[in-house]
């Protein structure tokens, strides 16, 4: 980097250290905050960072801060630091990268590796090829978009260039950036000028959509709406009544199109409801127009009872999708950014609507269970009360643990906004929303509400450090003292006798003990003023909720989805 240190104007190079060089590329980068786990080997790394204008936060486990990056990005919509030491800092990390893939976010991970004159020398949590495989790791592959490790401070510039390459992407972007403990403090005595690269969306050209429009106008269509296509909700819902078509959308997109609106006949795959089942058997439509989901298994099951009788018209930003999850069905694949296909599109239809065949459409059917003073808690209860405090009467990010906390929310809970609303049904990771909703809460600069259940919770969560940064996260912990979903599951599976069961924890005493706040709820009645009370808190909060371990989530598509692939006895 180039600093003006002379009085005649003229620039001469000051050394400065890899890893303040490293720290001013983030920077530049914009990236606002870096979670992690200290330790020696990346000390020089750690103690920049808490001096730059870079938030540090220091998380109680890597895993947890992996997690919590990416709910982070989808938060604020700016890349995330992950950090760790060597060694078990990296594999500590790995199950949240992994999530971070899978959901899209973008995510930069640095960690630090053994130097070159130790390694093979067995250096405590040696990190090299001696002790860790190399493959997937620390090299570009299933798990991370980009990965080097910087040998030397010349390789800076490059490496500069492809995270600002990665970043400019529409979708996805998990790196990883490993620096050996003695290059970190190197000095680096070349400038490292700021990288500034824009990609362009990928767009179908007019011809593409012109035959599109053809093809939704020769019958029926229906719309079916995915996560990737969240920043078009005004222009899907506009469409929809533009053209009277009916519209579903997979777990993840709850929101994107209003769940109360009269075209909206329901969430598909798990946990979704019967009215999209109903509408293809009575109103089957001519087409799809599938806008940003990959179709996968939670979304779809890949049962034949979604296919159309003339197919897909599948818009998505990665060609690769397009085809994957229904390989036999006639498909019109479309790369672009969904936004600007729909708004092109748009322009392509008469104003027309069969507002007698809106009426007639199936609607998931909804049903008010009031609270009463019995014990333990009716999962279906909560929820209804959920949606009047917390999705109605809040602005709160609401996230779902995997497990049948997320089964309960995806049925039940209803959301008329895009972005409110979180859950993970492709890595489906255990522990993701408990350690994550410390990072949404962070950087959405408002609550965010976890639901999840008593293993969840158990195995990883991070409300010391909810405390410790005064963040306003708030547990909802469904406590059954089992890992029910698996209860329930084997059972539906035909295995008896399973151990599911968990000694019941006091998550309020949890709670306090780390400085947080809390409640125990046991009695119906007494749920709604709890959740006030959690909304309202100042301080990480805990609700710690007896559940009825007897009501059956809504989760046999997933349990029928397992037999068909031979998991039954």
């Amino acid at each position: 980097m180039l600093l003006d240190t002379s009085s005649d104007n003229s620039q001469q190079s000051e050394s400065i250290s890899v890893a303040s060089a490293i720290v001013k590329m983030l920077e530049d980068l914009g990236v606002e905050y870096a979670f992690g786990v200290s330790g020696g080997a990346i000390a020089p790394i750690w103690h920049t960072l808490q001096h730059s204008s870079i938030k540090l936060r220091h998380f109680r486990h890597e895993a947890g801060a992996a997690f919590a990056a990416t709910e982070a990005y989808f938060a604020s919509g700016r890349p995330i630091v992950v950090f760790t030491t060597t060694g078990p800092g990296i594999t500590n990390a790995l199950t949240g990268l992994f999530t971070a893939r899978w959901e899209d976010a973008k995510v930069i991970f640095i960690s630090a590796s053994t130097s070159a004159p130790k390694r093979g020398r067995w250096a405590l949590q040696e990190t090299s090829n001696y002790t860790m495989p190399s493959a997937g790791i620390f090299t570009s592959e299933s798990l991370f978009h980009y990965a080097t490790t910087l040998e030397c401070s010349e390789e800076l510039p490059e490496v500069s260039r492809r995270l600002a390459k990665g970043l400019a992407k529409p979708n996805g972007f998990v790196a990883h950036l490993s620096i050996p403990t003695n290059i970190q403090a190197n000095l680096v005595e070349t400038s490292l000028a700021s990288v500034n690269l824009s990609c362009t969306p990928a767009t179908a050209s007019e011809e593409a959509i012109s035959e599109c429009a053809r093809l939704l106008t020769e019958g029926s269509f229906a719309i079916w709406v995915g996560f990737g296509a969240r920043f078009a909700a005004a222009e899907i819902r506009k469409l929809a009544e533009k053209t009277g078509a009916a519209v579903m959308c997979s777990p993840r997109a709850k929101g994107i199109f209003p769940e109360d609106h009269p075209q909206f006949v329901g969430i598909t795959g798990f946990a979704g409801h019967e009215s999209v089942l109903k509408y293809m058997a009575e109103c089957r439509p001519l087409r799809t127009l599938v806008l940003g989901t990959r179709l996968g298994e939670f979304t779809s099951f890949w049962s034949p009872a979604m296919v159309p009788s003339r197919g897909f018209v599948h818009v998505d930003i990665d060609p690769e999708v397009p085809g994957t999850a229904y390989p036999s069905a006639e498909t019109v694949a479309i790369q672009s950014d969904v936004k600007i296909f729909v708004k092109s599109l748009l322009k392509r239809f008469p104003k027309r609507q069969n507002k007698s065949k809106i009426q007639s459409l199936p609607r998931p059917e909804r049903s008010a269970i009031n609270p009463s003073q019995d014990s333990p808690v009716r999962p279906e209860v909560l929820m209804n009360l959920m949606q009047r405090v917390i999705v109605e009467g809040s602005d709160a990010i609401v996230m779902a643990e995997g497990g049948n906390s997320f089964a309960w929310a995806i049925n039940l809970l209803r959301f008329n906004k895009p972005n409110r609303f979180r859950v993970s049904t492709g890595f489906g990771a255990m522990g993701h929303f408990v350690t994550s909703v410390v990072g949404a809460a962070l950087t959405h600069h408002d609550k965010a509400v976890a639901i999840v259940g008593d293993g969840a919770m158990l195995m990883n969560n991070e409300v010391s450090t909810a405390v410790s940064y005064r963040i306003p996260a708030v547990w909802i912990v469904l406590n059954d003292g089992r890992y029910n979903m698996c209860d329930q599951g084997s059972k539906m599976q035909g295995y008896k006798d399973m151990d599911v069961y968990i000694p019941q924890a006091d998550f309020v005493m949890l709670a306090r003990s780390m400085g947080a706040d809390g409640i125990r709820v046991e009695k119906e009645s007494d749920i709604q003023a709890a959740l006030e009370m959690a909304m309202v808190s100042t301080s990480p909060f805990v609700v710690d909720i007896l559940i009825d371990p007897t009501r059956i989530a809504p989760i046999g598509t997933r349990i029928f989805s397992l037999i068909s692939q031979g998991a039954k006895n």
